[in-house]
This record gives C-alpha cells, structure tokens and sequence, in this order.
C-alpha cells in the first residue's frame, strides 16, 4: 500500500467524522426549539405526613402512633435488624448490641459492648418518644452514633418494630 491510499482512508476517516458532527450541528441550528420560561403544567407531590417527635416541640400522640402498629408487623419488619441485633434473653451481642429489654433501659448500658462515644454521651432512657426518633435516622437523631442504618420511614414499621421490642423485656413498658 502507497502513500497515497493511506491519506485517503485517513481523509475518508475524517470526512466520515466531520459528517457526523456537522450533521448534528445542522439540524440542531435547522431545528431549534425556544424552550418557555414557566413549565406548562407543575406536577405537585404528595406531602407525607410524620408524627412529630417530642424533641421538635410538636405535640406527639403516642397512643395514636402505637395503634399504626401490630407485633406480627413487627416481626417481619425487625428481620432488617437482625442482622446485627438480636432480642432473645440471654442473646449475644453481635455487631449491635442485644435489644432484649431495651426499652425503658439507659442507653449504653450493657457493660459487655462497646458503644460509641456518642451514645454513651447521650445518657438518655429509651422511652417510646425517644426510640420513635432514633429508628427514624439513627445518625441524624444521635450524631457521631456507629449504627449505618438509613432508619425506618414508614410510621408503621417504626411501631411495629417498636411494640415487637417492648414484648422482648421482663419490664415492657406500659402503652399509653
């Protein structure tokens, strides 16, 4: 092959290129489109609605929250907790610690786990209130906590988880 069949594929190449560029070029300019400035319709979302918890100053109802959820419910739902935690008496720590009468206990308490600096600063006592906050986002509602859960949206999953670990205790808590 000679010179001059090598500049012509190289030339058929960029001629080939060039084409597709200036192609796109030409009927973007041979179509162009004024986009208006206000959309011609706003699709609105839906706005959820939360319980507030106590710590933002709304009123919470707690009787209303607990009735959203059942243990069944809860049953399943803690089957994403327990991978790290379990609820049974007598249980071993895993990667969490053991949620067996947590409710109505001091958090950080259980002498055999490492907490985190943070949780064992918060010194609090899990009450319904405080446990609904914390399955919510648990690393927005105890900053610098260690436990990597994106928490529980649902209203009804948080109850139900919630009831499920209250009927793990000697104690349960009282529902309101």
């Amino acid at each position: 092959m000679d010179g001059f069949e090598i500049n012509k594929i190289v030339a058929s190449i960029i001629l080939g290129v060039l084409l597709v560029f200036g192609v796109g070029k030409f009927t973007d300019w041979l179509f162009f489109v004024d986009k208006p400035d206000q959309p011609a319709y706003v699709v609105e979302a839906p706005v959820a609605k939360a319980l507030v918890s106590s710590d933002s100053g709304g009123a919470f109802d707690l009787a209303k929250f607990l009735s959203t959820g059942t243990l069944e419910h809860g049953q399943k739902v803690f089957k994403k907790c327990s991978a790290c935690h379990v609820v049974a008496k007598g249980g071993q720590n895993k990667i969490g610690p053991v949620l067996y009468g947590v409710l109505g206990r001091k958090s950080a308490s259980i002498a055999d786990y490492k907490y985190s600096k943070a949780l064992v600063a918060h010194g609090k006592v899990w009450s319904y209130e405080e446990m609904n906050g914390y399955l919510i986002k648990p690393q927005a509602h105890i900053k610098g906590t260690k436990m990597a859960f994106a928490g529980l949206k649902s209203e009804k999953d948080r109850a139900s988880v919630i009831l499920y670990m209250n009927s793990f205790s000697d104690n349960p808590l009282p529902k309101p």
